[in-house]
């Protein structure tokens, strides 16, 4: 489904301008979607620089309403230190700090820092040692493109409008303001290489007013010199090498070429692992880190603080690292899932058939299992085979976390230098017979979350998080104002008192699509579904809406075509959806009074009209 067109405009009430020390206030009260203005509070020091007293909230508009004529303040890139009024107040920090920003592709919270005894992993671990580890961090969307668009900007999906993995956010919303454009705006070169945002979501700069310069990208002097970049951007075997160059010259042949080419090709030749005897740098992940070492070497000459954004691609899929990280394990000690079965009287919408995976080459045919009634049900040596691989290639990375935490410490910045380092979202290795991500269960929605930062005493918290928070954290830690249109709150005080609170509960979701005879015979006149999901300490509370229903939209009741409720202290496997359980009345009216305290507070009267009239 296209999310609706929508334009961000922001509203000013007043501005404030210092003239030789008298203030001069100049009214411009604009109409809200509702006949009056909408004042954020706050009021403006007398300083010697124009600064916004008051912004609205956006104001979401569809391009092709034509008869709506507005008036709008463009906030530039060149005066975007004028945006974040309505700010909330941040303490000073010793000095502006540099921040080293690590996203990592669907890492699920298997770390030593995390307490798994089996994983090797380090160089994370040595980066939890000196930082805050957030112990129960959920994403807002389990799929790449969304949970990056909704962590960049630090709002919600419904806010960002990015859903799926072919809408580019700033054709949702050409205005939103993401983290490295904010600090941009601030003084901060800010730079990146790999993976952060997910190409396919933003611009082909991969969000050109982010970045201070071009986007980085590994060279070819960066990946091994015998082998050169590998086959699809993933493989270095030979023989996986010799059969893609095979079915790239009969697509050739066929008139194919680009990516039509490599798709007709990773028709035959995909293996969803990969085990070589190759250097770290013969993938790119090494290569990138590599290049992130020496521009961090460039970084550090110049004067001004600096935003990195290192992004690795693995542990995504395929599970593709050399052999020595493979060698770590033992593959008869890989751990299968406890539970491989859909929770007894959960939904079926709440599952998938782990399409992700079935793309790979040699994943048996959904079709050839015979005796499996849903689910994929893969054969346990399979099982064991892609969990080695999860783990090897999650060793992997960690090692070139290693390359760029080294390169900091021996460049001398380690002390002024915030570092994050977030996986996008989890992922199911089996339990509930899944596999990859895109659901709202315990296993694709937690995700690790570390933060250093070298005057905060390193600590452990179990108190809730989400990654829309990573936006307003950094901001406060950089000692610079943070803006309230943000959907997060600053994790500071939980990293400096680990026991308290910033929230009671994080908020998940995920789409389906319903099957379009089923959507006609049950009257929904949309087939399209979203789950939105409640995560306390002990429950998870997942409330599926039909009819294309989104936050901002006023509740209804109707609307509602399954409910999930589990219980982590009695069954931590989500093995009973416990909704209809009249044992759990009252813990199903608390959590459904969160969930409409919640949807209540995303309602939205301008995001409701434009997505309604589109």
């Amino acid at each position: 489904m296209v999310a609706p067109n929508l334009v961000v405009e922001w509203y000013v009430v007043e501005w404030y301008q210092a003239v030789d020390g008298k203030s001069l206030i100049t009214n411009q009260i604009i109409n809200d979607g509702n006949g009056s203005p909408h004042p954020c509070g706050g009021m403006a020091s007398h300083n010697n620089y124009l600064k916004l007293k008051s912004i609205l909230k956006p104001k979401f508009c569809m391009k092709n309403l034509h008869h709506s004529i507005q008036k709008t303040i463009n906030l530039s890139l060149a005066g975007l230190s004028l945006l974040p009024a309505c700010i909330q107040q941040s303490e000073k920090t010793p000095e502006k700090p540099n921040i080293l920003f690590i996203a990592v592709d669907d890492l699920k919270p298997i770390l030593g820092c995390y307490g798994n005894e089996i994983v090797k992993t380090p160089n994370i671990d040595r980066l939890a040692d000196a930082g805050t580890i957030f112990m129960q961090n959920y994403c807002q969307q389990a799929v790449c493109g969304p949970t990056r668009a909704s962590l960049m900007t630090g709002m919600r999906p419904d806010h960002t409008g990015v859903w799926d993995l072919k809408t580019r956010m700033r054709d949702v919303h050409p205005d939103i303001l993401s983290l490295p454009q904010y600090l941009r705006s601030l003084g901060y070169q800010t730079h990146g290489i790999g993976k952060v945002y997910d190409p396919r979501c933003v611009d082909k700069l991969l969000d050109e007013p982010s970045w201070s310069v071009p986007y980085h990208q590994a060279e070819d002097v960066d990946y091994a010199d015998s082998l050169g970049k590998p086959v699809f951007g993933r493989y270095q075997l030979k023989e996986t090498r010799e059969l893609a160059e095979k079915y790239l010259e009969e697509a050739r042949e066929k008139g194919l070429k680009g990516s039509a080419a490599n798709d007709y090709a990773t028709r035959f030749i995909k293996p969803s692992v990969e085990c070589a005897e190759v250097p770290d740098n013969a993938y790119t992940d090494g290569a990138n880190a590599l290049r992130a070492k020496l521009i961090l070497e460039e970084l550090t000459k110049s004067q001004q603080p600096f935003f990195f954004a290192v992004g690795f691609s693995k542990p995504h899929l395929p599970f593709v690292a050399p052999k020595k990280y493979w060698d770590l394990y033992n593959r008869e000690d890989m751990p299968l899932a406890k539970f491989q079965e859909h929770s007894k009287n959960g939904p079926e919408i709440a599952y998938h058939s782990s399409g992700e995976l079935r793309n790979y080459s040699d994943i048996p045919p959904l079709i050839s299992f015979t005796d499996q009634k849903t689910g994929i049900g893969l054969p346990v040596e399979k099982q064991k085979e892609l969990i080695h691989g999860y783990y090897a290639a999650t060793s992997f990375m960690d090692a070139q976390v290693g390359i760029v935490l080294d390169a900091l410490d021996s460049l001398g910045i380690a002390d002024n230098t915030i570092i994050v380092l977030w996986g996008d979202h989890g992922w199911h290795l089996g339990d509930h017979d899944l596999w990859c991500k895109h659901t709202n269960f315990e296993q694709a929605t937690r995700t690790p979350l570390l933060i250093s930062a070298p005057w905060i005493k390193p600590s452990k918290t179990e108190s809730p998080s989400e990654f829309i928070d990573i936006f307003p954290t950094l901001c406060d830690l950089a000692g610079v104002k943070i803006p309230e249109i943000l959907d997060g709150v600053s994790l500071v005080p939980l990293m400096k008192k680990p026991k308290t609170s910033v929230k009671e509960y994080s908020v998940s979701q995920y789409p389906r699509t319903g099957n379009y005879g089923e959507n006609d015979r049950l009257g929904y006149s949309a087939g399209q579904f979203m789950g939105y999901s409640i995560r306390t300490k002990q429950f998870r509370y997942v409330l599926w809406m039909g009819d294309n229903f989104r936050s901002f939209l006023p509740f209804d009741e109707k609307l509602v075509v399954a409910r999930e409720l589990y219980d982590y202290e009695a069954d931590p496997d989500e093995t009973i959806n416990i909704a209809n359980d009249d044992k759990y009345a009252s813990e199903l009216k608390m959590m459904h009074e969160k969930m409409l305290e919640f949807l209540a507070s995303q309602e939205n009267a301008a995001y409701a009209n434009a997505w309604l009239d589109e």
